[in-house]
């Protein structure tokens, strides 16, 4: 167990049914179906008739283009350009609240998040209300090839027609939970978002399916990784720009020009989408062909020894068996297939610029 966003999480599960290593928690959730417990991630429903205004002023996210009942990655970015936090934005339809946005941060920077939107909210003037949702509902996401089964056999909703990145609600043993199709492995998956009553009734039911196994923090990274995604305060930060990050596809095509173009840090960001040599640095994949793996901070070089970036995460992937690494690179050494050296523990190891992710993802789309 360590301590993660203020609270205690587990970096592997030891005991019991579920004791699995790193490397075989990742290749099960690979094979089979792995549930993991997000309950410390932070939700927030947007209310109001100027509230998708509101949200796409504190975020690059197409709100008015997006369907109803369906979610995408965006980010909130800061006045220079940079990235405060990256964050899903849904737009769903609720008995109780009809339509509206159902918004889910990183705990870890959830109190500058909403230290962000409050002082924000106090410039903006509209109708809008920000209800944050913590400690009410518990979060899992259940990730793998076989977590459709499972799902199926616990609700009575078909979901052969259920895409990635749609939402639902379903009933899971009794209880109305809020579902979407995602998750962050690079797997099919779900996310459920569970009444606070039924939490551990709902926990219980999924982990007694015999395709399913607990998953933690340790094979969560490797699971990200592997399918080429940041990881925020590794591979993003208030310092890089979404284009930088190669997320340029988070900026909604309807935000990029006119009256919509009017989000926090739009001038530096849209300035860089429409001018590439503005962009000094980007985000690359790293396949480093001997040593041990490069982690975050070791140097990227050239072989004539000119330092060119830097990597921002890095491990031995499970499911190739070869180390792996993801970094930021200068113009044009970025370029895949580049020839290049990691620099660790003071030794210079060969490493070749690929694309990404390492492992093929398995998104869902009928």
């Amino acid at each position: 167990m360590v301590d993660f966003a203020g609270y205690s999480m587990p970096v592997q599960y030891k005991k019991g049914d579920h004791a699995l290593s790193i490397i075989d928690s990742t290749k099960w959730t690979r094979e089979n179906a792995s549930l993991f417990d997000v309950s410390h991630m932070c939700s927030v429903r947007w209310l109001g008739k100027d509230a998708y205004d509101f949200v796409e002023k504190v975020t690059t996210a197409d709100v008015h283009g997006l369907k109803v009942n369906t979610g995408t990655l965006s980010v909130i970015p800061n006045a220079a350009g940079g990235v405060i936090d990256d964050t899903m934005v849904n737009k769903i339809v609720s008995k109780e609240h009809g339509e509206h946005i159902y918004q889910v941060i990183n705990a870890g920077c959830a109190p500058k998040d909403l230290k962000h939107f409050e002082a924000e909210l106090g410039k903006f003037g509209g109708d809008v209300k920000m209800e944050v949702l913590w400690d009410t509902r518990g979060l899992y996401a259940l990730q793998g090839p076989k977590a459709v089964e499972v799902m199926q056999r616990l609700c009575s909703t078909d979901l052969s027609k259920f895409a990635f990145g749609e939402s639902q609600f379903l009933t899971l043993d009794g209880a109305e939970c809020l579902v979407s199709r995602c998750g962050y492995t690079g797997e099919d998956g779900f996310e459920l978002f569970v009444p606070g009553d039924a939490a551990e009734k709902v926990w219980k039911k999924i982990t007694g399916e015999p395709e399913v196994r607990l998953a933690a923090l340790g094979a969560r990274d490797s699971l990200r990784l592997e399918a080429g995604l940041c990881l925020y305060g590794h591979d993003l930060d208030e310092d890089t720009t979404p284009i930088e990050a190669g997320l340029t596809w988070v900026v909604g095509k309807a935000r990029r020009s006119g009256a919509r173009a009017n989000f926090i840090g739009a001038e530096k960001i849209l300035a860089q989408i429409n001018d590439k040599s503005l962009v000094k640095k980007l985000r690359a994949g790293l396949r480093p062909s001997a040593g041990p793996p490069a982690r975050e901070g070791a140097t990227i070089e050239t072989p004539d020894g000119k330092v060119v970036g830097t990597v921002t995460s890095g491990s031995m992937s499970p499911c190739t068996r070869k180390n792996i690494a993801i970094g930021y690179i200068e113009k044009p050494f970025n370029k895949k297939g580049t020839e290049l050296n990691v620099v660790v523990r003071n030794k210079k190891y060969p490493a070749v610029t690929c694309p990404m992710p390492f492992v093929p993802t398995k998104y869902y789309k009928p």
